[in-house]
């Protein structure tokens, strides 16, 4: 009887192991995993994410107004797991220190500002919200919302300025967001 126990369940958990994998196989196909890289002299920075489509979808506003990501809540800055930040040395994120390793990267979008938050609890699949404990670091950043409209979310870097700053955007649907990054 105990065999037969056992069996059934390990049949069960190795049957749920294959659906949760299948399952993240088939929503990347609707939400393709991207990288941004940003190499200057021996600083590295590397963004890991996925690309969600605005599909006709209101995407950042009120909730009321069904946005997808309503402001104020957070948002993974991406589909599927959660986005990781990777630097290989200290920076400024923003007005912010940040040590070298590899974190989460989120936000909470509002209509004029973004808080952009750093984690250290990074391997994370769904939508769920960190364990706020384990933050690093909040900081804000002016939204712009005017911009021209980008259907597939994407990050991407700006090239580095004379003292070898850059700016770290975000670009979704109408809203364009700068984080500027530097050396320590």
């Amino acid at each position: 009887m105990i065999k037969k126990i056992l069996l059934i369940a390990s049949i069960v958990i190795i049957g749920l192991l294959l659906f949760f994998n299948w399952f993240k196989k088939d929503t990347k196909k609707h939400s393709p995993p991207a990288t941004a890289t940003y190499i200057n002299g021996d600083l590295r920075i590397e963004v890991n994410y996925c690309k969600p489509a605005a599909k006709g979808r209101i995407i950042f506003g009120e909730e009321e107004a069904g946005a997808l990501q309503p402001y104020g809540k957070y948002w993974r800055l991406g589909a599927n797991e959660a986005s990781t930040f990777e630097n290989n040395q200290s920076i400024w994120f923003n007005d912010k220190e940040l040590a070298a390793g590899k974190y989460a990267i989120y936000a909470y979008p509002g209509p004029d500002k973004w808080v952009i938050a750093v984690n250290k609890d990074w391997d994370r699949w769904g939508a769920q919200e960190p364990d706020l404990s384990l933050e690093l670091l909040r900081t804000e950043v002016t939204a712009n919302n005017q911009a021209n409209f980008q259907e597939l979310f994407d990050i991407s870097f700006s090239e580095p300025d004379s003292s070898g700053n850059t700016k770290m955007i975000l670009h979704w649907d109408k809203e364009l967001i700068q984080i500027p990054l530097r050396k320590k």
